[in-house]
């Protein structure tokens, strides 16, 4: 009679003098051929140049250090330089920009837009202390109305900056970013930049001699007139405000459907 086979065969021992396989170093991208998305691309170009054309119509209308203390005028450079890299990036297939980016900038500028539409904008300009100064004309000297007077009327800017660039970043978010997904953790990361622009534009403030230039560049954030006290308070609730849009931009990307998905011999948009 033969002996049974046996189930299982136990692991042969390794054979002393030979080497140890060798790890691949070939990069996946020689294996996978990479997406290129010129549709996205082109988009995020014009978003780019959108933003980069707004805030150069403000700077050419007034100071440019004036006009660069702004939120929204800070903001636009950020969507401008982030754009252009995440157009950069599409259109030779590199790995996208890291959500902290991209979420942080859709936030920032939907911060500065909500400000503008529900606080600032009442029958007046987005910017009460851009608007034009009662009483100066054209060529009028700097003031409260720094970017307006130069030229007596609103600037055009100001609906570029407001509102079609908030709309066309959050369309790209929309309809043309991948779901991250975003962690919570985020939203409390991304409040460091309105905490350091808070502490800029309460320092330039006090730095700033009284009247020169709008001291202070928002009505709510005037110490001068309202006090530290209310002022802490109204920065505080709009910390607040925030903070829930920044985990309302959280719990949207674990939700919303994955709008891009690469296919097969083509070029994915």
């Amino acid at each position: 009679m033969t002996a049974p086979i046996p189930r299982d065969i136990p692991d042969l021992p390794a054979i002393p003098g030979l080497p140890a396989p060798l790890q691949s170093v070939v990069p996946a991208s020689a294996v996978v051929a990479p997406n290129r998305r010129p549709v996205a691309a082109a988009f995020r170009l014009m978003v780019a140049l959108t933003a980069a054309a707004g805030v150069g119509v403000e700077l050419l209308l007034g100071s440019p250090p004036h006009v660069l203390s702004y939120f929204m005028i800070q903001t636009g450079v950020l969507v401008a330089v982030v754009f252009t890299s995440s157009a950069s990036r599409a259109w030779t297939a590199r790995r996208p920009l890291p959500p902290l980016v991209t979420g942080g900038t859709l936030l920032y500028i939907s911060i500065a837009a909500l400000i503008s539409h529900m606080i600032l904008t009442g029958g007046s300009p987005p910017f009460l202390t851009m608007g034009p100064t009662p009483g100066a004309g054209a060529g009028a000297g700097t003031g409260t109305g720094e970017v307006a007077a130069l030229a007596g009327w609103p600037t055009p800017a100001n609906p570029l900056l407001h509102t079609l660039l908030p709309l066309a970043v959050a369309a790209d978010w929309l309809l043309l970013t991948r779901p991250a997904p975003l962690r919570p953790a985020l939203a409390a990361t991304w409040l460091l930049y309105p905490l350091a622009y808070l502490a800029f534009t309460l320092a330039r403030g006090v730095l700033l001699p009284d009247g020169s230039s709008a001291s202070y560049l928002y009505p709510f954030l005037d110490v001068s007139q309202q006090g530290y006290k209310s002022v802490l308070a109204n920065a505080l609730l709009i910390g607040l405000a925030c903070y829930a849009l920044g985990l309302l931009l959280v719990a949207l990307d674990h939700l919303r459907p994955n709008p891009v998905r690469p296919r097969r011999g083509r070029l994915d948009w």
